[in-house]
């Protein structure tokens, strides 16, 4: 038996335990635009299958609301770090000087962020709203507290293995592929209003 966790992608091996990268970015971006945010920027590391979908999200969503433009995404294919997201934060600063929010496509790089904009005394979020992903635990302890997509990684991992050990004894499961969803962890860093 082979368990797949973090994700649902559209080919599961044997059984899948995670949630829509896609429809989370998609999240996160719509939430964004909700609040009258239009220069929203993709910062994104390492471009896994996952970060990947994070992009289509991103892109669906951006498409949806007619404010897609291409010099909005920085991505790298270099493995992620907080130092890495000020890196990529400058240079989408670089190619789009009126960005009004960023999205990262995970907390390390939404710190670096955030770091980024205190070095060029930009203030989070009355110039630039930040959105991260995992919730890792630092987001909610940072100034300010970084939002960022909820995964329910505990879940998933113990799910995954139970679902082994009943296959492995002779009992799959009545549902192979499963769905934990995601939240939405709203804080200071993308809670204003733009007017």
């Amino acid at each position: 038996p082979i368990g797949q966790i973090m994700e649902l992608g559209p080919d599961p091996s044997d059984m899948m335990v995670g949630f829509s990268h896609n429809a989370a970015a998609f999240a996160v971006i719509s939430h964004l635009i909700g609040l009258n945010f239009k220069r929203i920027g993709f910062l994104g590391a390492r471009m896994d299958p996952r970060v990947q979908r994070r992009l289509e999200g991103y892109t669906d969503a951006m498409k949806r609301a007619a404010l897609y433009d291409p010099r909005l995404i920085i991505t790298t294919p270099v493995p992620t770090s907080v130092t890495m997201g000020g890196t990529l934060f400058a240079d989408l600063l670089m190619k789009a000087p009126d960005l009004d929010a960023v999205f990262c496509v995970n907390d390390d790089l939404a710190l670096g962020t955030l770091f980024e904009c205190q070095r060029r005394r930009i203030q989070v979020p009355e110039d630039i709203a930040i959105v991260g992903f995992n919730d890792l635990e630092y987001v909610a302890s940072a100034v300010p507290p970084l939002s960022s997509v909820r995964t329910n990684r505990y879940d998933m991992g113990r799910i995954a293995i139970t679902m082994l050990m009943d296959a492995i004894e002779g009992r799959p499961p009545a549902a192979p592929v499963i769905d934990l969803g995601f939240k939405l962890m709203i804080r200071r860093s993308s809670a204003a209003r733009r007017v």
